[in-house]
């Protein structure tokens, strides 16, 4: 019995419609690189203090003396939150009496910015936390802002897969872009921040969905050999460029109503792609819709100027894969033996340190010395060389001695921070940049280690917890920035020795480079200090296996 493969071989591997495919998915996820990541300018703090109404009755002496001094990063500076009580100032004011030679400031009593705040307009001319306060008191909800948008990566995480089975690769990819963008154009609009947060959710949905779709459509077109590069380095590359656009954007945008509005219109560019990118054969095969994927795969071949063969698929030779193999297990079954139960827990744990890192360092670039934007586009670049070396080490390398290495790299660096002298701002970017360096490598690698530690039965299950687990650090990561508002250094250290603590934790998981993947639970790759059993004659050549779609397709998320 022929497989689709074998079916579409004539097709070759990289003739122009696979080049056109593998182009315009990879293009499809660029808004997903500036769009993530967004929140770093729209929720933006800049400098304040409060406000002094024109109208409080006082000295120009007073006015200047007016904002008590607090201890900032090693050095003084005028309070954020915090005012002399103005009734107290106008006393002293009228009686002609002198701050600081006459009155002793620190015996003053203080007082909230009961009128407001007044914010530099050096870096951002307005964002979120300008236009609604979102700072001392309400300092909160700047943080929670970017966790509700990754809740929604969550929620979309849950149904992105259900919805592209039932209703196309396609479909979803176009509709789930169509929601991205709508409720995006939608935010420019708020008129409140609970207004803003709720269509975030909403847009973080649409995000994670048709990237899962892109990733999907793209595994299943391609032939083997092409496959691999897509799911590594072409929606990855993309990404990182999409990544890098944000600053540019926010450079010369400084309004974050504008500044969003330019994020959203690259969306309107992906209507015309409706028209070039098809369906999924493998899943209109799988909907019983031969003809359907027949004259996709005839049009392909006409693309391709290769003629194709009077009869490519036949129904009696094709059979649903998912008819074949009826799926009996269930989320418990990853708790079913001592060995799978410990490398599940290991996984979760190394997926939600490993998203901390990732989403902590890329959201904290405006709180590092020197200009923002220009930190935002080296946190950008930096991704492109790690996932080139990722995708180096995984062909070459043990897994375990990679990822460990990578986040040994990572961890390390982020703790040295703390000893870099202030005078040296330099290093301590570039300690900040090679510990992004190592914790975006270790992300890459960790969608195909653990995708091989599972085996065929659970693996969508398996590879689904973990990432699951991703998505709750990427929630917790806003919160870890914000731990730099009570010491500078508190997240680089909690960050770092997480970090070194899961690559610990990698070099007690089996290797998986050049092994058999296991197709049952039984023969999975038993953790260290566990009881070995020999798997049984039945593995397959783990080559063949990381080039199967199935693979992919569980990692997507």
């Amino acid at each position: 019995m022929r497989d689709y493969d074998a079916a579409t071989a004539f097709l070759g591997e990289w003739g122009r419609f696979q080049r056109l495919v593998f182009f315009l998915l990879s293009a499809s996820i660029i808004p997903n690189g500036f769009n993530g990541l967004s929140i770093v300018f729209l929720a933006g703090t800049p400098e304040h203090r409060c406000v002094v109404p024109r109208g409080a009755n006082l000295s120009g002496e007073w006015r200047n003396a007016s904002i008590p001094l607090e201890l900032r990063g090693g050095q003084e500076a005028p309070s954020r939150c915090r005012r002399y009580r103005l009734a107290a100032l106008a006393n002293f004011s009228a009686l002609g009496l002198r701050p600081g030679s006459d009155v002793e400031l620190e015996a003053v009593e203080q007082e909230p910015c009961l009128d407001g705040w007044e914010y530099s307009r050096d870096v951002y001319r307005s964002t979120i936390v300008t236009e609604w306060n979102l700072v001392c008191a309400n300092d909160w909800k700047g943080p929670l802002s970017t966790s509700l948008f990754f809740v929604g990566v969550l929620l979309g995480s849950f149904i992105s897969g259900q919805l592209s089975d039932k209703f196309g690769r396609k479909n979803v990819l176009f509709a789930t872009l169509a929601m991205q963008t709508g409720f995006s154009f939608i935010q420019v609009f708020s008129t409140s921040w609970e207004m803003f947060s709720v269509l975030f959710v909403l847009v973080g949905m649409g995000q994670i969905s048709n990237y899962v779709a892109a990733f999907v459509l793209g595994t299943e077109i391609l032939g083997k050999s092409i496959r691999v590069l897509f799911c590594t380095l072409g929606v990855c590359i993309f990404y990182a460029f999409g990544y890098m656009l944000l600053p540019l954007f926010a450079f010369f945008i400084r309004d974050w109503r504008m500044l969003l509005l330019a994020l959203t219109l690259p969306g309107l560019l992906c209507i015309p792609l409706w028209w070039v990118i098809p369906e999924s054969p493998r899943w209109l095969i799988s909907q019983g819709r031969f003809q359907e994927a027949e004259d996709i795969i005839r049009k392909a071949a006409k693309t391709n100027g290769i003629t194709a063969p009077d009869v490519i698929l036949d129904p009696s030779e094709l059979q649903d894969v998912n008819s074949q193999k009826q799926q009996t297990y269930t989320i418990l079954d990853l708790m079913k033996t001592r060995n799978i139960l410990t490398i599940t827990i290991m996984s979760v744990l190394l997926w939600m340190i490993i998203s901390v890192g990732y989403f902590g360092l890329s959201l904290d670039t405006p709180n590092l010395h020197g200009d923002v934007y220009v930190n935002c586009f080296l946190s950008a670049v930096i991704e492109v060389p790690a996932y080139i070396i990722s995708w180096l080490l995984l062909r070459n390398l043990p897994r375990r001695y990679s990822m460990a290495a990578a986040l040994f790299l990572g961890g390390c660096v982020l703790l040295f921070i703390q000893l870099v002298p202030s005078r040296i701002r330099a290093l301590s970017i570039l300690l900040v940049m090679l510990g992004k360096f190592g914790i975006t490598s270790a992300f890459s690698m960790v969608y195909v280690y653990t995708a091989e530690l599972y085996p065929t039965v659970v693996r969508n299950m398996g590879v689904g917890a973990s990432s699951m687990a991703s998505r709750l650090g990427s929630i917790l990561s806003p919160y870890f920035v914000y731990l730099g508002a009570y010491d500078r250094f508190l997240p680089y250290i909690l960050m770092g020795s997480l970090t070194v603590l899961s690559g610990i934790l990698t070099l007690f998981l089996p290797e998986s480079y050049g092994m058999p993947l296991p197709d049952t639970i039984d023969q999975m790759l038993l953790v260290k200090g566990l009881e070995y059993r020999p798997p049984s004659s039945s593995t397959r050549d783990s080559k063949e296996e990381e080039e199967n779609p199935e693979i992919f397709k569980s990692t997507a998320f």
